[in-house]
């Protein structure tokens, strides 16, 4: 049988093929592939994300974060700490690791930082991301850590504390410390919804750092007020993390950049190794 007819014709096919997905796309997108689906574009990529929240917050900043991660096909949960102790929000996040339905990303912003670098730990976990956090060592917390590199946080009186041991930030100057690039009627409902802390919790020590032995991305915001930038690259330097730096972006870079967030979770749910 002679099959030169035949490649002949298949050859033409395939051309006359990628000439009609190529007119579809400048005809309006008539033919979509989705190439930017990172959640289902790859056996290897991660497709569970847990989010923490830091103190003084919960769980609700996340909301275009994961309005985002979920449309782009990824299972998202957020982790709502209590903030009562920190083993009682270590404890809080491992609930919600152990009801993934295979390996999970971690994330975490702030103090949340502390909590999944021992949360993080647990088999299930491939990677950590860390969102202007903290990201102590063995034998450190992020009180002391927080010493290396002041901020301007921490020389304010914007601290304030309960008979009962709590924090908080006065909502006064919330938005100067915390979220200066929030709109000012979103800073001020974060300034009135604020979970309080327990102030030992921020010198909780860590004992199995899981960043050690995982991969791990950093995001420093540069205007971060809250918890000094060169404190966020001096751990990202320190862990060889991938490190983002979002220029202009304050504390609460989470909820004010929910983009350039998203984008730095995908990239570390794509290339993390289950």
């Amino acid at each position: 049988m002679n099959w030169r007819p035949i490649a002949e014709r298949l050859t033409h096919m395939n051309i006359a093929f990628r000439h009609i997905a190529f007119a579809g796309v400048f005809a309006g997108g008539l033919i979509s592939i989705p190439i930017g689906s990172n959640a289902q574009s790859g056996a290897d990529h991660v497709h569970n994300i847990v989010l923490v929240h830091g103190a003084w917050a919960d769980g609700s900043g996340w909301k275009r974060v994961y309005e985002i991660l979920t449309k782009d096909g990824y299972k998202v949960s957020i982790v709502q700490e209590p903030e009562t102790s920190f083993k009682d929000d270590v404890a809080a996040t491992k609930r919600i690791i152990a009801l993934q339905d295979g390996p999970s990303l971690l994330v975490a912003h702030s103090y949340g930082g502390a909590v999944i670098t021992e949360a993080g730990t647990e088999a299930s976990v491939a990677g950590l991301v860390y969102v202007a956090a903290h990201m102590p060592d063995a034998g450190e917390d992020e009180a002391d850590d927080g010493k290396r590199f002041p901020s301007d946080l921490s020389r304010s009186t914007a601290i304030r504390g309960t008979p009962d041991g709590f924090t908080y930030l006065d909502p006064t100057q919330f938005r100067d410390y915390f979220a200066a690039d929030l709109p000012v009627t979103q800073a001020e409902s974060m300034a009135h919804s604020q979970v309080l802390n327990f102030a030992d919790n921020f010198k909780a020590v860590i004992t199995i750092p899981a960043w050690r032995t995982k991969p791990s991305w950093m995001i420093v915001a540069t205007k971060d007020r809250t918890i000094n930038p060169e404190l966020e690259r001096w751990y990202a330097a320190r862990a060889k993390s991938h490190t983002t730096e979002i220029a202009g972006a304050s504390h609460a870079v989470y909820a004010s950049r929910p983009k350039e967030v998203a984008a730095v979770i995908e990239e570390a749910a794509t290339h993390v190794q289950q």
